[in-house]
């Protein structure tokens, strides 16, 4: 399988023009071969745009998943519109299973290649740390995880990465690949480089970490978007432009590896 990352530019509250970056991308990682490809975090109305999330909010068979959808189904590729921010109440009244609670989510959505929803992955640990995404949004429950060609894909998202227990209930569910949305900004870039290389060592799968590039009124995204595979070395990896980072991630590697390397095995529970 062909993995690809779409690091994205995205600006504040310009939804259509980041659709219309979205779904450029989307056609091109096709055209370049990919059987997969992944967005950034909440790539529509930009991560620190937190004004405008409650008038941005929408179901996850909105406006921007539909959109995408329809170039997954154009294309032939399967898309990880990872994320948007999800109005809990539209999502539950279009009959998507959804948290008990109404409001907000940090939601990334898997679309199969015929543009299919296969899963809805709500972001579990909200950030707190100079950011307004703790008292916007509910965090997810569920961990769910995808059959996609010869992979077992799971997804987090962004801070999620600080909290390694969540990658070792992917990999009980069988995960082989973790898809990582980001909205990760300066000055921490030795943790962006440090975090999802880690989590690829300490479990024995493909990382795929797909971050976006643009500046907030307070923040900036730093890019460097990254492929890791089984045993932490990096496939491929961008700098801090838009781009598409892509690499062939056989799924057999990630046997070979734990063959090779049993750690998971000597786990003690």
């Amino acid at each position: 399988m062909k993995l690809a990352l779409a690091q994205l530019r995205i600006e504040s509250g310009e939804v259509d023009a980041n659709l219309e970056r979205a779904r450029t991308a989307v056609a091109d990682a096709a055209a370049a071969g990919a059987d997969l490809v992944a967005l950034p975090e909440i790539f529509n109305v930009g991560y620190f745009a937190f004004d405008l999330y409650e008038r941005r909010a929408e179901s996850v068979d909105g406006p921007t998943v539909t959109a995408l959808a329809e170039s997954a189904r154009e294309h032939g590729i399967g898309v990880l519109a990872g994320s948007v921010v999800e109005d809990l109440a539209a999502s539950r009244e279009a009959g998507v299973e959804t948290p008990a609670s109404d409001g907000l989510a940090n939601a990334s959505v898997f679309l199969d290649r015929d543009g299919e929803r296969r899963a809805v992955y709500r972001k579990h640990h909200l950030f707190g740390y100079g950011s307004a995404e703790q008292e916007l949004l509910i965090p997810g429950d569920s961990v769910p995880v995808v059959e996609f060609e010869d992979h077992v894909v799971g997804m987090t998202t962004c801070y999620d990465l600080r909290f390694p227990s969540l990658y070792r209930d992917l990999v009980d569910r069988g995960a082989t690949m973790v898809l990582v949305p980001s909205a990760w900004p300066y000055p921490r870039v030795e943790h962006w480089n440090l975090f999802p290389e880690a989590r690829a060592v300490e479990n024995l799968l493909y990382v795929g970490a797909v971050n976006g590039v643009g500046s907030f009124d307070d923040a900036e995204l730093l890019g460097r978007s990254a492929i890791y595979d089984p045993w932490g070395t990096t496939l491929a990896s961008t700098g801090d432009r838009p781009g598409l980072v892509t690499a062939d991630v056989p799924a057999e590697r990630v046997g070979e590896v734990r063959s090779e390397f049993p750690a998971l095995d000597d786990r003690r529970r």
